[in-house]
């Protein structure tokens, strides 16, 4: 399975000539290729070429006197083989700038429905323009309403757009995006929970705080985020259980135990201080009333259970002292 979109870098002279001998013709031998000129004016002192390949599979080509820049979800041409991968932001900002514009205009040429979000579609280009994931990440958004359960697709779309348009997720970028994944199969529940970290953010950022993601800790285990805010610096990790319908637990309460169970005896085994978030977002109205109204235990303290809505609310209980201010975001049961 590739991995998210990233440039290769060749530090070789480049011209028309090579670029026609090395990539075009070696594409074209092997899965049909045509080139053209790009879309939009390359970076200055670049020239610059699109590769559109029989199977649908695209790339981009850029060079100058000194380097050159190929981008595509495609085979690499055998020249490339061992040059090194960069993303978006460690490549020259007027590279990545144009590549970024050739993408965008293509997405919203095949999906317009989801190009006109702007933020979503550039935060999640990598993998939109996967090699293997490029499929079923737009489908994802499409078909299952970014896993809002009985919601419109758009309503659904919007409510990350709102927490993309922040800002405050750039930096990690590549981190979060490409959780989303990159596989050729549509894996819905890996999906749910990778959106269930944006959902948390979402809430988090809402209330005033700056994260990091991915926070590495002493036993070896990777936790989702540290939440900054003045003095507070909280450790958060997200789980996200999966409906009762689409679990062998068929009640509400036992798909919240049992998930829950498997991060305390997980990562938060050895992590007694760090905020355990359970994202409920994929239980319809009934599930969720069923949760509210008993909330189950999870076996770990402090711990906040709760579920987002497209219109950005959320409503959710906690367990034990959970040392975050959440009270102007989190209507409580």
């Amino acid at each position: 399975m590739a991995g998210p979109l990233r440039f290769r870098r060749s530090p070789q002279q480049w011209s028309e000539k090579r670029v026609r001998r090395a990539l075009l013709s070696e594409l074209d031998d092997t899965i049909g290729a045509t080139m053209s000129g790009p879309w939009f004016k390359p970076p200055g002192g670049y020239d610059a070429r699109r590769f559109t390949m029989d199977n649908g599979d695209f790339a981009l080509f850029c060079w100058n006197d000194s380097e050159a820049y190929w981008l595509g979800n495609t085979q690499t041409p055998s020249t490339l083989w061992r040059t090194d991968k960069y993303s978006f932001d460690e490549v020259p900002y007027p590279v990545a700038r144009w590549a970024q514009r050739e993408l965008l205009a293509d997405l919203k040429d095949t999906d317009p429905w989801l190009a006109r979000y702007d933020h979503v579609a550039w935060f999640f280009l990598p993998v939109f323009f996967s090699k293997d994931g490029r499929e079923t990440t737009r489908r994802y958004f499409y078909d299952h309403a970014s896993g809002f359960p009985d919601a419109d697709r758009d309503e659904a779309i919007q409510f990350y757009e709102d927490l993309l348009d922040t800002g405050l997720l750039d930096e990690y970028r590549y981190t979060m995006a490409s959780k989303l994944g990159t596989s050729a199969r549509l894996d819905q529940t890996r999906m749910d929970a990778t959106m269930g970290e944006f959902n948390a953010a979402r809430l988090l950022i809402d209330a005033g705080y700056e994260l990091v993601p991915e926070i590495d800790v002493h036993t070896g285990h990777t936790l989702d985020f540290r939440a900054l805010k003045g003095t507070e610096d909280v450790i958060v990790e997200v789980t996200r259980p999966r409906p009762p319908t689409k679990r062998v637990a068929n009640t509400p309460t036992a798909a919240v135990r049992d998930t829950a169970a498997t991060k305390t005896n997980g990562q938060l085994s050895e992590h007694h201080d760090a905020v355990l978030f359970v994202d409920c977002t994929s239980f319809r109205d009934d599930e969720w009333n069923a949760v509210a109204g008993e909330q189950p235990n999870v076996h770990h303290e402090p711990a906040v259970v709760f579920r987002a809505r497209p219109d950005g609310s959320f409503s959710g209980y906690k367990k034990g002292a959970v040392p975050l201010s959440l009270d102007s975001v989190i209507d409580w049961a």
